[in-house]
């Protein structure tokens, strides 16, 4: 087999593996860059012709996993997307959303280049193309071995990542001996909020390709991660301020609104008043109710009691005139607003608006990559540059990693002693310090072989 690491081997997004075993070509993941220089990344020529791709396999729904599948359809890709129900059901609003953007944003740049003479601007894939991409999947569920063909089988297993989420077994018979290698995907920590924990994987792997997004670090315990959320709240509303939270739209924002639930009914905060601004993650937590048998019975019964006398009063804000009305509310409410990193969506009005008011806090929630706007302002810049408009950043600023859905560094060496041959192991989908200091992690208390691949490396296995 040859493993070539198209993108998301030496950086945190644009995941995408592309293998070469027997007669099939396949992909796991078709992730879309993030970032700086995302956009040039992203409108680079795939190192394949998606015209000669058997099946891509897909282990969650986050666009850096998800988000180039369209442009493959879009470049001839006709084969079958192999994921769990729930991932599917996910995707739909989530690559319609991005092709919206998409289409968007190249209508804005054709106006402005039409101005200047220049040539008018493609998208990098339209509605259409993410529309021809749905009746491509072919949906398996946890723990089933499925045969591909040509000395080919995999199954996928529980991530706990977010709904749907899922690890790739993957078997190949390309000698005397058959052979497998594991996808760990993004790994989930053990007590996530709504969905089950990580399922162990099973304990022999010839090698395994593996994320290191918090290979570096520990997330606080839970307890500590909310009485943190609690604190930040409380005195940002003392300060006479509202709460923004970035937040990404699919697996986050429903972690959130669990908590915030669970906080207002044992009494820790009265009850507020949240503002869910992004259409896409009132659409994800509908997808999040569509599948109640992937998590447990208290988070069954947050989506069928959301609105009672002891739970947040949420608010779902559809148009672009009602998320800018909320700029008139000055004190006393949470609002989440997508995206995660502050790349485009509505949280970058709402800072605009906000961030240069000392009363007001932001609280971060989740990683954010290199470049981002998000990233930014976590690393203590004094003002920003939003939507072309230079922003004081005043407000407090909050990091609350412990809500993170990526497993820590010890959650992601215990995931790794279920292996009980001696695999090498691929360390991937991290920064360099992250990927670094994990890779000494397994090596000490392993031994495994470890190596982290370059994006665009290729390996014979």
């Amino acid at each position: 087999m040859k493993l070539t690491f198209v993108g998301g081997a030496s950086t945190v997004t644009g995941s995408c593996f592309y293998l070469e075993v027997n007669d099939l070509k396949i992909l796991v993941e078709c992730g879309m860059h993030q970032g700086n220089g995302s956009d040039d990344l992203n409108l680079r020529p795939f190192p394949f012709d998606p015209k000669t791709i058997d099946c891509i396999f897909l282990t969650h729904a986050h666009i850096d996993h998800s988000g180039l599948l369209p442009r493959a359809v879009k470049q001839g890709f006709r084969g079958r997307v192999f994921t769990t129900p729930a991932t599917r059901d996910l995707l739909e609003p989530m690559l319609l959303d991005s092709a919206n953007i998409q289409q968007s944003d190249a209508e804005w740049l054709t106006r402005r280049n039409i101005r200047a003479g220049k040539p008018p601007v493609e998208p990098l894939y339209t509605v259409a193309d993410a529309e021809s991409l749905f009746p491509l999947f072919d949906l398996k569920p946890y723990g089933k071995l499925f045969h591909l063909g040509s000395g080919v089988k995999y199954r996928f297993i529980d991530a706990g990542h977010i709904l749907g989420s899922a690890s790739l077994e993957f078997w190949y018979q390309d000698s005397a001996k058959e052979k497998k290698i594991v996808f760990s995907g993004d790994i989930g920590k053990i007590d996530n909020p709504i969905i089950r924990d990580p399922e162990p994987p099973p304990g022999d792997a010839n090698y395994i390709v593996i994320e290191s997004t918090y290979g570096n670090r520990q997330h606080k315990p839970m307890k500590e991660t909310i009485d943190e959320f609690v604190g930040a709240i409380k005195s940002t509303f003392k300060r006479g301020g509202n709460v923004y939270i970035p937040s990404f739209a699919v697996g986050r924002t429903q972690d959130l609104i669990y908590i915030l639930n669970n906080l207002v009914r044992e009494g820790r905060l009265y009850r507020i008043d949240v503002y869910l601004d992004s259409p896409l993650a009132e659409k994800a937590t509908k997808v999040y109710v569509k599948h109640p048998e992937l998590y447990d019975d208290e988070a069954r019964k947050l989506f069928t009691t959301m609105q009672t006398d002891s739970s947040i009063r949420l608010h779902f804000v559809q148009t672009a005139e009602e998320s800018m009305k909320l700029n008139r509310l000055r004190s006393g409410n949470i609002i989440i607003a997508g995206s995660g990193m502050c790349e485009g969506g509505r949280i970058g009005h709402h800072l605009k608006h906000n961030l240069w008011r000392a009363e007001c806090g932001v609280i971060f929630v989740g990683y954010q990559a290199h470049g981002t706007l998000g990233r930014k302002i976590v690393d203590g810049a004094k003002s920003v540059n939003i939507l072309g408009v230079e922003v004081a950043v005043r407000a407090a600023v909050h990091t609350i990693n412990g809500f993170s859905a990526h497993a820590g560094q010890s959650g992601l060496l215990d995931w790794l002693s279920n292996f009980n041959d001696s695999p090498e192991v691929f360390v991937v989908h991290g920064e360099e310090s992250s990927a670094t200091t994990f890779m000494e992690r397994i090596q000490e208390r392993y031994g495994f072989k470890t190596r982290r691949p370059a994006d665009g490396e290729t390996v014979e296995i």
